[in-house]
């Protein structure tokens, strides 16, 4: 017992305070229960296929044209292939090696298998149902998947050339039996499995195994029918190979067949210690592409035997099959997305360049030396983040460029601009993350391109990623030399800035940029910072900062002044920071929260968050910003409001175990535009909402009210302006 504990323990209470220990009151006892109750979380892993449900739904949702729902539904799907082959893959992995440890909601990994199995089952038949309802409203549009009956001469004669000449020299159809065992089938592939008879002796068989090349699109276009003219007509790979199987195999008829596909543990594991961590991260990349299965899907119409074959030869236990009496492989239902049709898409938007950058002429400097620059995507362009770069790298006057890059495109405008100015004689530093999952060989690939014009590329911390998105350069102005920065909360990716919400800020304040260059000190050099001006950042600070935010707000309301939060964030797990919000909503601190994807938290509980309310917006593009606001003593929204835009999640892993950044929005023009524009919107959305109860169950929001969707409304109001919501 420290000497502190000591005293606290001798120190004498008062009669009052003895009588309020020694008999709690009922509902004291309760409430204390339901806080220390793993019952106060959701299962994270459940939260996520709740959110992946959402998205579903918007694949039904009549209000989104017809190939747009039909967009939601390739997007649930891809989703829930890559949750499998990470999530469930280390789930999988746990109850492997028999460990008991539990969530923070209390389910053992055994548990959260089960639980996720009959959850994802749930959203297969859903799946299945809405792709069959799509598929006929499709048709009556005049967009057809065809069947191999609904095939005419013509067309089966361009089908047997087109087989000849692209889809035959690829085919390598392999025998089933003892010689022959099941071959590798990689991640995410399907295979066609076939019972082939004889035609001159039906007793002569054979298995055989045909890998669906994925080189070739699955909906195959067919050519214009003059008995369809007005009529797009689209033919599966596997129809088209089964069609012609007689020349594969001469003297052979099916039997029957079935498709398989399989989704393996995609988790990539490196020594932290390597020497290269390059060389160590391509060998780990090609073990990838050979993981364990954790999930099979199978065709119902796959013959029994067949089936017995593959299963065994994976080793997949019973309860990762999923039998599908429908399409496998949903996520390329994307291919049908014609460009064609649209009557059938949303109305096509064109993003705008921020107004004061246009008055500069495009002078990016220019602009920021006047006044900070807030830019909302998509709604405004981020090619104004692309042109501040390729400025930087053309003018003369700019000394250094400091950027990090965690996912971006191929053929990258921004790795374009960092080469450019590197060639043309400038300091030019690029921190790339190598672990940024699934664009890890695009990363490689990248910083041998920086390196090879004369960058400097740093990987960052072995242990800890570096999701913090910053821009700074240095330029020479007269006798002066000033500092531009770019804080971001999206990827500096221009392909997912169209369709991701996402905030840009770009200033020349020297606290913020000054505070952005010892970051990228800490992350290139591992000098921490001594002391911060302003920025909060991950792994150091964040968490604190947040604390000390919840806290204020908990002693405004102690105080009789009033204590308000309001949240926009992708996802919500961390257990400590939940922790500090109920304890803040038990205080009478009223908190809104917008959450995108995973929420953790249970709303509205009796003695635990009944003043805490959750919503989620899913529509057109996905929401991706994350604003933190604390009322400061005030009722939100206020102009006295502390506001911050931040990379990091309130996730264990963007607090502990990542490079992040939590910025203060301080300009009053910029502070409005985030709290009365951004965020009321969010709040008011009801077009695109969903609640979440304290039952742990998630609500469409019914409009009862004006319709108002956050999403349209920007696409009126590209540049936040000031109006009153």
């Amino acid at each position: 017992m420290t000497p502190k504990e000591k005293n606290t323990a001798t120190k004498p209470t008062t009669v009052r305070a003895r009588k309020a220990i020694a008999t709690p009151t009922k509902t004291e006892v309760v409430v204390s229960a339901i806080k220390k109750s793993p019952e106060r979380f959701i299962n994270r892993e459940l939260s996520w296929l709740d959110f992946n449900q959402r998205v579903v739904e918007e694949a039904k949702n009549t209000r989104n044209p017809l190939l747009e729902r039909l967009r939601f539904l390739s997007i649930s799907a891809s989703n829930l292939d890559e949750f499998f082959s990470v999530r469930v893959a280390g789930l999988a992995g746990q109850v492997l090696e028999k460990l008991i440890t539990t969530s923070p909601d209390g389910l053992t990994p055994a548990q959260q298998m089960a639980a996720i199995r009959e959850r994802a089952k749930g959203l297969f038949e859903d799946q299945q149902q809405t792709y069959t309802e799509l598929k006929q409203l499709l048709a009556e549009t005049g967009i057809v998947v065809c069947q191999s009956q609904d095939l005419g001469h013509d067309d089966l004669t361009w089908l047997k050339t087109y087989f000849m000449e692209r889809i035959f020299p690829i085919l390598t159809p392999i025998a089933l039996d003892p010689a022959h065992p099941v071959p590798f089938i990689p991640n995410l592939n399907m295979a066609l499995a076939l019972r082939l008879i004889s035609q001159k002796n039906d007793r002569n068989r054979k298995y055989v195994l045909i890998l669906l090349p994925s080189q070739l699109p699955r909906f195959l276009v067919l050519p214009v029918s003059e008995k369809y003219p007005k009529t797009q007509r689209f033919v599966l790979l596997e129809d088209i190979i089964t069609l012609f199987i007689a020349i594969i195999f001469p003297g052979y008829k099916i039997g029957n067949y079935g498709l398989l596909r399989v989704i393996r543990d995609t988790d990539v594991e490196f020594e932290e210690e390597a020497e290269d961590l390059v060389r160590s991260y391509e060998t780990a990349l090609k073990r990838r592409r050979r993981g364990v299965v954790i999930h099979l899907d199978i065709d119902s119409q796959l013959p029994t035997k067949l089936a017995d074959l593959v299963i065994h030869a994976l080793e997949v236990p019973a309860e990762d099959i999923t039998v599908h009496n429908g399409l496998l492989g949903m996520v390329d239902v994307k291919q049908l997305i014609v460009d064609n049709r649209p009557d059938l898409l949303f109305p096509y938007y064109k993003s705008l360049i921020p107004a004061r950058i246009r008055e500069c002429g495009g002078d990016a400097f220019t602009a920021l030396r006047s006044k900070d620059l807030l830019v909302y995507h998509p709604f405004e362009s981020f090619d104004v983040v692309v042109r501040f770069l390729r400025q930087a790298a053309q003018d003369p006057q700019v000394l250094a460029i400091k950027q990090t890059l965690y996912r971006t495109s191929s053929n990258s405008p921004i790795v374009r601009a960092l080469i450019e100015a590197a060639e043309s004689g400038k300091s030019v530093t690029a921190i790339v993350e190598l672990r940024a999952r699934f664009d890890e060989e695009a990363n490689i690939r990248l910083s041998r391109d920086l390196e090879a014009a004369g960058v400097q590329v740093v990987f960052g911390f072995a242990d800890w990623k570096t999701h913090a998105k910053l821009s700074l350069v240095v330029r020479r102005e007269g006798n002066m030399i000033r500092t531009y920065a770019h804080f971001g909360t999206g990827n500096y990716h221009p392909i997912t800035a169209k369709i991701y919400t996402d905030l840009s800020y770009f200033t020349c304040n020297p606290k913020l940029t000054r505070d952005a260059a010892k970051l990228f000190n800490y992350v290139t050099g591992y000098a921490r910072p001594s002391q911060m001006e302003a920025i909060a950042f991950s792994p150091l600070t964040i968490r604190k900062t947040l604390n000390e935010l919840i806290e204020q707000e908990i002693e405004f309301v102690k105080d009789g002044k009033p204590g308000s939060i309001w949240l926009k964030i992708n996802s919500l797990v961390d257990p400590r920071l939940i922790d500090r919000l109920y304890e803040a909503s038990c205080a009478g601190v009223k908190i809104n929260i917008v959450v995108r994807g995973i929420c953790c938290l249970r709303p509205g509980v009796a003695g635990l968050s009944e003043n805490i309310q959750v919503k989620s917006i899913v529509g057109r593009f996905l929401e991706h910003a994350r604003v933190f606001a604390f009322g400061n003593g005030y009722e939100l929204p206020s102009k006295h409001a502390k506001i911050y835009m931040s990379s990091a999640d309130w996730m264990e892993r963007n607090m502990d175990r990542r490079i992040e950044e939590m910025i203060p929005i301080i300009p009053d023009e910029i502070h409005n535009k985030v709290l009365n524009q951004l965020m009321v919107a969010n709040l008011k959305d009801n077009l695109q909402s969903w609640h979440l109860d304290h039952d742990k169950k998630w609500r469409r929001v019914d409009v009862t009210e004006k319709p108002f969707s956050a999403h349209e409304y920007f696409m009126e109001n590209p540049s936040l302006i000031d109006k009153k919501l």
